[in-house]
């Protein structure tokens, strides 16, 4: 009787408005997840919220089953059994020995998730209701998702940002445009962007070079150029990357003279550009035939320490070679072989092609000769060019003798 007198003038002092006549509302205390002397409990009112039961334990398997209502909503939490398909059983029996219960509970659910259960959301704010996570618990499963390259990862993504535990900042925002950038969704990009901005973020360096980078690839120069104006704005110094993605903008819209006006105002900031770069931009003037750019961006990969390899080696035969330059292409392609760089069939077919354009017969022959001479063999693709060239001069015959008879003295001597 006392207990009961004490447990009720305690209930009046902390709620006075409570009546233990009143049937309507319950309050039931629940320890936090510290089980602290000096936290505080948390209250529920369970007139809003129907939990059914939680028991989650570790060393144990876990049950738990939720329902949790809102704006007429809901997702009835049920913990998963063994009636699921073998895909399923695998993908589970994968997930990290270390990542905590209360992750591994939601990616269970994830996992085994179907239209027919609800809404992603619905299940997600059941989860943060129940297990109470926190922006490690978030990201653990967003790395874990990642990584399984799992078809709800952007929808997860895109609601953690809504989420006050994820504790969202610009990067995550920063990473789900990168995403849907990857997959040329530039709506998407473009509306994750409007609402980071629309919750109080300010777009930095990073994430406009994300917007640069992702327009550059869809071949939208005009909206590229925008956003890395937008950059400019900023009042920093820009980085590497930044200049790296619009110059490459600039070679996707098969404009190469502006992206290499980029590299060398970056050379006066002493910015150093990746080899990527230099090779994509020399990659461009040697498709086109362009010579002289082809050369000045070889002579920049070589001042920026970057070594020469038989890749870049061969753009340059081939600018030289569509430029109808065979002497040239020949020039570069002695050099590259004193570098002891050793040609592709790529390179050779070019050299072949641009000889066949002038007509230098001797000269595709002298080169054939020297070619053996230092046992490099000549390809499928280079060995086409000549069987059409020469079958259209009617001396397959002849060449054939010819070089058979240098095969022949070369093994004499």
């Amino acid at each position: 009787m006392m207990g009961t007198y004490c447990c009720n003038l305690l209930r009046n002092f902390y709620y006075p408005n409570y009546s233990i006549t009143k049937g309507i509302t319950n309050f039931n205390c629940v320890p936090t997840r510290g089980d602290s002397l000096f936290q505080k409990p948390i209250y529920f009112d369970f007139c809003k919220h129907h939990f059914d039961s939680v028991l989650v334990g570790v060393g144990m398997k876990e049950v738990v089953e939720k329902e949790v209502r809102e704006n007429g909503r809901g997702f009835r939490w049920v913990e998963v059994g063994d009636d699921i398909t073998k895909e399923q059983k695998e993908s589970i029996s994968k997930l990290p020995f270390r990542m905590a219960n209360r992750c591994k509970a939601l990616m269970r659910q994830i996992i085994c998730f179907s239209l027919e259960k609800g809404n992603i959301s619905d299940l997600l704010v059941a989860w943060v209701k129940i297990m109470k996570p926190t922006r490690a618990d978030w990201l653990s499963v967003l790395k874990e998702l990642r990584t399984m390259d799992h078809p709800l990862y952007l929808e997860v993504a895109e609601h953690a940002l809504l989420e006050e535990s994820f504790e969202a900042n610009v990067r995550d925002y920063t990473k789900i445009i990168h995403h849907y950038g990857k997959n040329n969704k530039l709506e998407d990009a473009e509306n994750i962007l409007t609402a980071m901005v629309r919750r109080g973020f300010v777009c930095d360096q990073v994430i406009l070079t994300t917007m640069v980078h992702m327009y550059s690839k869809a071949g939208h120069l005009d909206r590229a150029k925008e956003y890395f104006e937008e950059i400019k704005l900023l009042g920093e110094p820009l980085d590497k990357r930044s200049y790296g993605s619009m110059v490459m903008a600039y070679i996707r819209a098969g404009m190469p003279e502006e992206g290499e006006n980029l590299l060398q105002e970056m050379d006066t900031q002493e910015i150093l550009a990746g080899s990527e770069v230099y090779k994509a931009l020399l990659r461009a003037y040697s498709e086109i035939g362009n010579a002289e750019g082809a050369q000045r961006v070889f002579d920049a990969i070589q001042l920026a320490g970057i070594p020469p390899d038989d890749k870049t080696c061969s753009l340059l035969v081939n600018a030289y070679a569509m430029a109808g330059q065979s002497q040239k292409a020949r020039i570069a392609f002695n050099n590259m072989r004193r570098a002891g760089i050793k040609p592709t069939d790529k390179c050779i077919t070019s050299l072949l092609v641009a000889f066949e354009k002038e007509s230098k017969i001797n000269t595709a022959l002298e080169f054939l000769i020297d070619l053996e001479r230092d046992d490099i063999m000549v390809g499928e693709e280079a060995s086409v060019v000549l069987a059409r060239w020469f079958r259209k001069l009617g001396v397959v015959e002849e060449v054939e003798l010819v070089l058979r008879d240098f095969a022949t003295n070369h093994q004499i001597s």
